[in-house]
């Protein structure tokens, strides 16, 4: 058997957000089979996989080739590593007929994909404007900054940055008569030269580049037709963690589990937990998780 493989061995590029909920409500038993389609740098799997000793029956995906390379160590006990997108890839497993005791969905961008200029998530670190999870698909946030017209774009920031509509035809405005932009920081300029003078807990462009993520990696999407999989992708007694970090994702599990907990006698997952478990609460040693919110249910 193989020794405890644990994440001080291995120093992380990402501390794991809630890693202590994550292992309380999965509880990882020897033998289990494990898919974690949001894999990122591993901080979760190891502890899972050092618990499960399931290394050759794990499935670990993502979509961040720069992800998947820091991985190496758990593909050389077994693990199977799969690059592609959760939806993609949770189709693909559901067609094959593969199911898993334990299914963690960590929807957050990791530290390092923030961290790394260039791959322009951030505005702390002055970058092309990127944001793709994937850099070998799709289009840029350079391209969606440039290329949207005004009406759309504030609709966008609005949307899916959740700013006051106002707010968001003031961005917008201000995006389009800078244009063109090309980093991360010139973006970020343009919308604090015309936020308005309050102070903000946040960095007033937060939202907006949040919109500009969400539509780059078709987010919302991918979110709610995965879930839509997860009762197909669990063994009877199977266990699922889905860890959101903004309203407009925690509102599609949400209404996932809702549905679930509607259906009666056809119901495939049992709900476990009524209100979210709070990374404000449970992780206040990393403030990345402070908007985190987990949720929990297992297959009948």
């Amino acid at each position: 058997m193989m020794g405890y493989m644990s994440i001080k061995e291995h120093p992380p590029l990402h501390v794991p957000v809630l890693l202590e909920a994550v292992l309380a409500q999965l509880q990882p038993r020897v033998g289990e089979r494990y898919l974690d389609l949001t894999a990122g740098y591993g901080g979760h799997a190891r502890e899972i996989l050092a618990r499960t000793n399931s290394y050759n029956t794990a499935c670990l995906v993502d979509r961040d080739s720069f992800a998947l390379a820091q991985l190496g160590d758990l593909a050389e006990h077994g693990v199977r590593l799969v690059r592609s997108d959760f939806l993609q890839a949770a189709q693909t497993l559901v067609q094959a007929g593969e199911q898993f005791d334990l299914l963690l969905l960590d929807l957050g961008v990791s530290s390092p994909q923030l961290d790394r200029a260039e791959r322009g998530f951030s505005f702390t670190y002055d970058g092309p404007l990127d944001m793709r999870m994937d850099q070998g698909q799709g289009k840029t946030a350079a391209e969606v900054v440039n290329c949207t017209g005004q009406a759309e774009l504030a609709q966008m920031i609005s949307r899916y940055g959740e700013e006051p509509v106002s707010l968001a035809r003031r961005y917008a405005a201000a995006i389009v008569h800078a244009r063109p932009l090309r980093t991360t920081g010139e973006l970020a300029g343009v919308i604090e030269q015309v936020a308005p003078r309050r102070r903000h807990k946040i960095h007033p462009a937060t939202r907006t580049f949040q919109a500009i993520r969400i539509v780059v990696n078709d987010e919302l999407t991918q979110v709610e037709q995965t879930l839509r999989l997860v009762p197909d992708l669990l063994l009877p007694g199977g266990r699922v963690v889905v860890i959101s970090f903004h309203s407009l994702e925690d509102r599609l599990v949400k209404r996932a589990f809702a549905e679930q907990r509607q259906a009666g006698y056809e119901a495939e997952l049992t709900i476990i937990t009524k209100k979210p478990i709070a990374g404000s609460q449970y992780d206040v040693h990393n403030p990345r998780a402070r908007s985190a919110k987990l949720r929990v249910a297992v297959k009948k």
